[in-house]
């Protein structure tokens, strides 16, 4: 893999051609450092930012010792009325448990750099995770959108802009707008970064099994399309996350063809391939996937941008990084160091 530009929380001058890796799932690495369960709580992974941030930092080390470029803030599932309900915490208490996500992820990247010193030119970037308003109640709807038809962009806004501030504030330059189910939610994104114009951001959808659909039945390719024309200056790719790695392909295929439209930088980092059940948690195990079989795929595909979401490891980001290594060096380039 070339030696990345993403350096000193910069994202702005990321080659179109460069490939980029991301972490994994959070929550899945986080099980490996903590004995209290993470699924099924209404703040998921993100209470241990108040119960455990020691854990924290050591799930970010995970990720980058595996060659992670970007790591995510442990922010999915972060909000002000969440930790007020959940954590009986303040308003200004929440939104400095919100920064306080970003300084845990500022300090397993110091304690990265200081194990590996010889690596200044491909220091990793630490991009502010906004999961979708859906993520909040707790109902597994941030994977079919159905809150959408009740709930108006503007209370959307109104619940992601606070947190969304309380990132960039804390220093974040990049922002995950991630697993995002509905076009109105995506468009109101896509719009309200316009507020923080130095600021850059991914977008990516939940889909559906259909190959062809978001998560709420809307067409994946024109939604994707029209939310990128909407702010190229500040997107740096359009994507897919948690979904089943197969796919991947068909949501992607021809979406770059037209020659009279800019081409859309893609992203995508799936899911092991299993299902999220309220009820019963994670099923559908014996349906798992290996990602890494599908990277040499994406990126002939034009894909760019590559990690994990749920069910994805430390260990899985590192079979990711072996096979973009494999890649490259099929292709002439560079060699992942």
């Amino acid at each position: 893999m070339s030696k990345a530009s993403l350096t000193n929380g910069d994202a702005s001058n990321v080659a179109k051609d460069e490939i980029i890796l991301l972490d994994g799932g959070f929550a899945s690495q986080l099980s490996c450092h903590v004995n209290d369960p993470i699924d099924g709580h209404a703040l998921w992974s993100s209470r241990f930012l108040a119960t455990d941030p020691e854990a924290v930092v050591q799930t970010h080390l995970d990720f980058l010792t595996a060659g992670a470029q970007v790591i995510l803030t442990n922010t999915y599932q972060a909000s002000v009325g969440g930790f007020s309900e959940h954590l009986n915490l303040s308003e200004e208490d929440s939104l400095a448990l919100i920064k306080k996500a970003v300084q845990l992820a500022n300090t397993a990247l110091t304690r990265y750099l200081a194990e590996f010193p010889d690596q200044p030119e491909r220091k990793p970037v630490i991009a502010g995770s906004i999961g979708p308003y859906g993520a909040s109640l707790h109902d597994a709807s941030e994977y079919n959108g159905s809150y959408a038809a009740i709930t108006s962009t503007g209370k959307m806004r109104e619940w992601h802009l606070p947190r969304m501030r309380a990132l960039i504030e804390e220093g974040v330059t990049l922002l995950a707008l991630e697993t995002i189910p509905c076009r109105a939610e995506a468009e109101m994104l896509v719009e309200l970064i316009k507020e923080f114009p130095h600021v850059k951001a991914w977008l990516t959808f939940t889909c559906r099994e259909d190959e062809k659909s978001i998560a709420s039945g809307e067409p994946f390719q024109e939604t994707a399309r029209k939310c990128y024309e909407m702010n190229p200056k500040q997107l740096i790719a359009v994507g897919v996350n948690c979904l089943a790695p197969r796919l991947v392909e068909c949501l992607f295929e021809g979406i770059n063809d037209d020659p009279k439209k800019p081409k859309i930088p893609l992203i995508v980092y799936p899911n092991s391939g299993e299902s999220y059940n309220v009820e019963q948690g994670w099923i559908n195990r014996d349906k798992c996937e290996p990602v890494e079989t599908y990277v040499h795929k994406w990126l002939d595909m034009g894909v760019r941008f590559l990690g994990g979401c749920c069910r994805t490891y430390a260990a899985d980001v590192s079979r990711i990084r072996n096979e973009i290594g494999k890649w490259e060096r099929l292709h002439g380039r560079v060699r992942l160091t």
